[in-house]
């Protein structure tokens, strides 16, 4: 009897990009990696895209796509991120695609996804239709044909939902076993209850919709994917293939289907090596003829639905209560904090829903002089999302208005349609998942409220905020001292509102330490810089001048002037204003400039606040990311006046030290400090820059062993890693570059002989496609007699000995 086995893989992220940037600022909790995203694509994302199998040495004998031989599904926010931040990552995931097409009889492995991952059963209407929309929209975007399947966000499901899908031509979905209800062989055989997950998850079901259309549904096998999920089994890939070849019987005379479905970071986040077991798993089953591998477009294809089968509305994948945890106290949690309640959600969802309705009126009496339809609009307007070219937004125009809209109008149609998008990011499931309401996701959607908040003002007027603000007192944080998401507004919205007047400050303060250009792009806005007058006395530094901004979302613009002083440290003071005229602009200009060359400051601050009125920018205004970097700037020779004492306690006391050590006298704490300081900076440097040879590494390691220093390992890593990826990348584009090839080896030589791990993957990968494309050519000219190749070939061994890659 036919055996296939379908692994499926849900890869999510909950979006983490500031609203009015439109990018993902530092998050300190993901360090040494800028981001989460960024640390997860690390571990997960792109091992999986390049996972390793390994033979009994532990050396690579074959690296492989995963995505194209599982079944997958890609949140867009997280698709966008990727295209952008990783595009090597994203082109294989595109890939994997065409790969399963050609693997799986022209079903390709990719599933959609409802758009925003908001909880369907809980959402209007009109909100599912343009989620299903906009997920089939994105997909056809970015894998060129139309998608079979769609996963619903955590399977949460509703019939409603399932007919919109339906309708805009989804064939399957993917559902938890537990949101079976009943099932049937056909429709003169008696329905049988198979609730309490006692559905058979190794065939294929359809559901009868109400406006007579169906839907074919998968049910997971549960036992199995929790396995994946929570109970270990990626620590060994036989073990796993096993436990998914456990899944078939002999007692069933049908061809049986074993799918399990789980989040697709169990793959190597959640579970280290994770992308390996499953890789090996694969391979397993397919060389010894366990099962056949297949995905859910190709299954159905092969053995469409003979049984019929009903569902639990409003259930979900990762709730006991259905979908309260989305909405209620309903006891589901990360149990990692006992005695706290989750009360929080249903006034933040209250608060939410208010917000959403009291704008619908108003954005359609809005649209309606703007848009041939409103709604029609909006679901169209995933086109602009994925597309902002001026010649792009001029079609849509074209298509919802009937007419090209004047700049005025334009600017005010695309707020109104950034207001729906925003209204509907703010409904992300993550925004309830968490245990309180002070956590990073609960923020996350409260902050796209924020920025519905902001254009509905600018559209409507003052007079939502408010009573928002009081909804959102009603829920009440587990830590007193976060209050309530009034407090979590006021402490973290507040402070990242974004309007045309603080991007041209934080060009004014940030080009003080960054070189710009004439134009520039700052996250999502424009900078013309039209004219820049720049003075430096000591450590005192001014500059005045004119920047036009633009934003590249709502096409909103503004003139503006500016002037900032900086003081030294972190001392500054800007004012901005829109463009008064080239008098007064000259005036400021002559005024200031005279006084900050007499050394005259406080005249200077004087006539920069008599100008702007209010010098109410600083340091602080700038964004993360650049704050960061300005004073990372400030704090260079602060950190070197600082670290010269410990410098010189080090150097000069090193012999007392290592006396101390060797006879066993308890080592100071300031001179371990000293010792922790100057070797991290002296390995940290080493890594940096290339220049270590092995004595002087071998010196710095056994000082920081001998003195028991704590070494910065995962940042140590991170720059070693980094260094490195940059040297093999130059050999991967020149890979007959013999001194390329030296040089190569010799940095991996060095990254032996670190007391803590360096990630090689990357390294790995570039190793691997010069081993594919030149090796063959030159170990044959080797063969030939060519001494060059024949040095190259043995360097080249060399280098994969180092690598744990297996060289044929």
């Amino acid at each position: 009897m036919d055996r296939f086995v379908c692994i499926h893989g849900h890869f999510y992220q909950p979006p983490r990009e500031n609203p009015w940037l439109e990018a993902i600022e530092a998050q300190d909790s993901a360090y040494p990696y800028h981001d989460w995203n960024e640390r997860i694509a690390a571990e997960c994302y792109g091992p999986n895209a390049f996972s390793r199998i390994l033979d009994g040495e532990g050396r690579i004998v074959k690296i492989s796509n995963n995505y194209s031989r599982i079944s997958f599904n890609i949140g867009p926010t997280l698709l966008s991120w990727l295209e952008a931040a990783e595009p090597e990552v994203y082109r294989e995931i595109l890939a994997a695609d065409r790969q399963s097409a050609a693997r799986f009889g022209g079903h390709g492995s990719a599933v959609a996804q409802c758009y925003g991952h908001l909880i369907m059963p809980l959402s209007n209407s009109r909100d599912k239709e343009t989620q299903v929309i906009w997920g089939v929209r994105d997909f056809q975007h970015r894998f060129g044909r139309p998608p079979e399947g769609m996963w619903l966000p955590e399977t949460a499901v509703d019939i409603e939902s399932l007919d919109i899908m339906a309708k805009h031509g989804i064939k399957f979905v993917i559902l938890e076993p537990g949101q079976a209800k009943r099932a049937r062989g056909g429709r003169r055989t008696a329905w049988r209850d198979v609730s309490g997950s006692q559905i058979d998850p190794t065939r294929a079901y359809f559901t009868r919709l109400p406006s007579g259309r169906t839907m074919n549904i998968f049910f997971y096998d549960g036992p199995i994917s929790r396995a994946v999920a929570f109970e270990g089994l990626l620590d060994d890939g036989k073990k796993f293939a096993r436990r998914l070849a456990s899944g078939f019987s002999d007692s069933r005379d049908w061809p049986q289907l074993v799918n399990i479905a789980t989040d697709g970071e169990s793959y190597g986040h959640h579970h280290d090596f994770g992308d390996m077991a499953l890789a090996y798993a694969l391979e397993h089953i397919e060389s010894n003829g366990i099962a056949t591998l297949t995905n859910y477009g190709q299954f159905l294809e092969m053995h469409p639905p003979e049984w019929e089968c009903e569902v639990w509305e409003s259930t979900s994948w990762s709730c006991a209560h259905g979908v309260e945890r989305w909405r209620g106290d309903c006891s589901c949690s990360t149990g990692g904090n006992p005695g706290w309640n989750q009360a929080w959600r249903r006034p933040l969802r209250d608060a939410l829903d208010w917000l959403r309705d009291t704008v619908v009126p108003l954005y359609e009496e809005e649209g309606r002089p703007l848009f041939s339809d409103s709604w029609a609009a909006r679901n169209q307007y995933i086109d602009v999302i994925l597309n902002r070219d001026d010649d792009n937004l001029a079609a849509f125009f074209q298509q919802v208005s009937g007419r090209q809209l004047g700049e005025e109008e334009t600017i005010r149609a695309l707020k109104l349609l950034e207001l729906q998008r925003h209204a509907m990011l703010m409904y992300t499931s993550c925004g309830w998942f968490f245990d309180d309401i002070s956590g990073i996701e609960p923020r996350q959607v409260i902050h796209y409220a924020g920025r519905v908040i902001q254009l509905a003002q600018e559209l409507f007027g003052d007079h939502i905020e408010e009573q928002f603000l009081k909804l959102l007192a009603a829920a009440v944080s587990n830590i007193p001292e976060q209050g309530t998401a009034r407090d979590v507004y006021d402490r973290y919205v507040r402070p990242s509102i974004v309007d045309l007047p603080k991007v041209a400050a934080h060009y004014a303060v940030s080009s003080l330490f960054e070189a710009y250009e004439e134009q520039n792009r700052i996250y999502c806005y424009e900078i013309a810089v039209q004219d820049r007058v720049h003075d430096s006395e000591g450590a005192a530094q001014l500059a005045v001048g004119r920047a036009d901004v633009r934003s590249v979302i709502t096409r909103e613009s503004g003139d503006y002037s500016f002037g900032v002083l900086h003081f030294g440290d972190h001392n500054f003071s800007a004012g901005v204003r829109p463009f008064r005229g080239d008098d007064a602009y000259a005036i400021l200009n002559q005024e200031t400039g005279e006084a900050f060359n007499r050394a005259d400051l406080p005249e200077v601050l004087r006539l920069l606040d008599n100008h702007f009125g209010d010098l109410r920018y600083s340091l602080r205004s700038l964004f993360r990311d650049e704050q960061r970097k300005v004073l990372s700037a400030v704090l260079t020779s602060t950190m070197s006046e600082m670290e010269a004492p410990y410098r010189q306690i080090f150097e000069h006391h090193a012999p007392l030290m290592r006396f101390l050590m060797d006879v066993g006298f308890p080592m100071p704490a300031s001179f371990k400090s000293a010792a922790q300081l100057v070797l991290n900076s002296r390995l940290r440097d080493a890594l940096q820059d290339g220049g270590a040879v092995a004595t002087d590494l071998d010196d710095i390691i056994r000082d920081a062993r001998d003195w028991n220093v704590e070494l910065d390992t995962a940042g140590l890593a991170y720059t070693a890693q980094h260094a490195v990826e940059a040297v093999a990348r130059s050999f991967a584009e020149a890979p007959q570059d013999f001194d390329l090839l030296v040089r190569f080896e010799r940095r991996i030589a060095v990254l032996k002989r670190l007391p803590f791990s360096v990630d090689l993957s990357s390294i790995q990968n570039m190793y691997w496609r010069v081993l594919q494309s030149t090796y063959p050519e030159q170990s044959a000219r080797a063969g030939a007699g060519a001494a060059e190749a024949r040095h190259w070939t043995e360097r080249f061994r060399n280098l994969g000995a180092l690598l744990s890659v297996r060289v044929s």
